[in-house]
């Protein structure tokens, strides 16, 4: 059996929070000698296939990551068995991710921001439709959480 974490971050669309937390998730685990399998999806649809939004991949740049070539996908139903967590970005997602999971779906679901000391129930703040200092905001966030994760699992 694999006993490879396998991480799935989702948001809505896909093309910032996710992208974002699937980035610095990596960047963690690489920095700590960690294998893990991770990817980020949305629970929407209407940017499958889309790059991230540009504002989040000059975030990641600007914190050592290069997340152009990620592509934005859906959640589907294998995802709940693929992954050993499925971390929602906020609440919603959560909601949602709680009513699309199969009878058969074996992966943990929790909100990201749980992993946190201080932050539990909290949501990672969508900068979609603020300036760039959001993603800024965002990054701190998911690295917070990147940070946490790494620190459990090791």
């Amino acid at each position: 059996m694999n006993d490879t974490p396998r991480i799935l971050f989702v948001c809505l669309g896909n093309i910032c929070r996710s992208p974002l937390a699937e980035a610095a998730l990596r960047a963690e685990a690489d920095r700590a000698g960690l294998t893990i399998a991770v990817d980020s999806a949305g629970t929407g649809a209407w940017h499958v296939g889309n790059p991230p939004d540009p504002r989040a991949i000059s975030e990641a740049a600007r914190n050592g990551m290069d997340i152009a070539h990620y592509r934005a996908r859906q959640v589907g139903r294998n995802d709940f068995t693929a992954f050993t967590h499925i971390y929602a970005l906020d609440a919603d997602n959560l909601a949602n991710l709680r009513r699309m999971r199969p009878s058969d779906g074996t992966a943990a679901l929790a909100l990201l921001l749980d992993e946190v000391p201080g932050r539990t129930g909290e949501a990672v703040a969508d900068p979609y439709y603020g300036d760039d200092s959001g993603f800024a905001v965002t990054w701190a966030d998911v690295s917070a959480a990147a940070r946490a994760i790494v620190a459990r699992l090791r």
